[in-house]
């Protein structure tokens, strides 16, 4: 596994080694032993999501305020645009983003902690995104920060409107969001 620290250095690229031959591949997605050592985090994942989405859905920019969950994110099918967003005031990246490129081709991982936003866009016709939490979901605590907010000016590669949920068309500018205080 070949981690990498992106913009924001606590946001993480996780390239797992692949083996492969003409039959196809073998990779080891996680390895709490290896997470630890190459990322020197210690956490816990107590829950797995799994989501299917068509082409041109924009799902984020999501977040917990209470209970807020660290989220190690892959695509198994298809291709999606990852964004994170710092919401830690006392960061000096706040209110700043990385996005890349996950699908089930390059195998890659995000590692998004505590204290930030996530969204992601599919680019291609469908696709199955899976993620682990250290958190468990809290409803009651979601947050959504609007995706096409003009502070943040994230670069989203679109083609045209993307289909967004109804909780998702309503979320707040980021000037008037919840952001996390320590």
């Amino acid at each position: 596994m070949k981690v990498t620290a992106t913009a924001i250095p606590e946001v993480l690229l996780v390239e797992p080694q692949v083996f492969g031959d003409a039959r196809g591949f073998f990779y080891e997605s996680y390895n709490e032993r290896r997470w630890r050592e190459q990322t020197g985090l210690d956490r816990t994942f107590v829950q797995d999501n799994h989501s299917r989405s068509q082409g041109g859905v924009l799902r984020g920019l999501h977040y917990q305020i209470r209970q807020p969950q660290g989220k190690l994110v892959r695509v198994v099918v298809g291709e999606v645009f990852d964004v994170a967003v710092d919401l830690r005031r006392w960061s000096p990246t706040f209110g700043r983003w990385v996005g890349m490129v996950l699908s089930a081709e390059n195998k890659r991982q995000l590692w998004v902690p505590e204290g930030f936003a996530h969204g992601f866009l599919v680019l291609s016709a469908t696709a199955e995104f899976l993620y682990r939490t250290t958190d468990y979901y809290a409803p009651e605590h979601e947050r959504c920060i609007i995706w096409n907010d003009t502070r943040l000016a994230i670069d989203w590669p679109l083609s045209g409107a993307p289909l967004l949920s109804a909780k998702d068309r309503l979320g707040l500018p980021f000037a008037e969001a919840e952001v996390y205080e320590r």
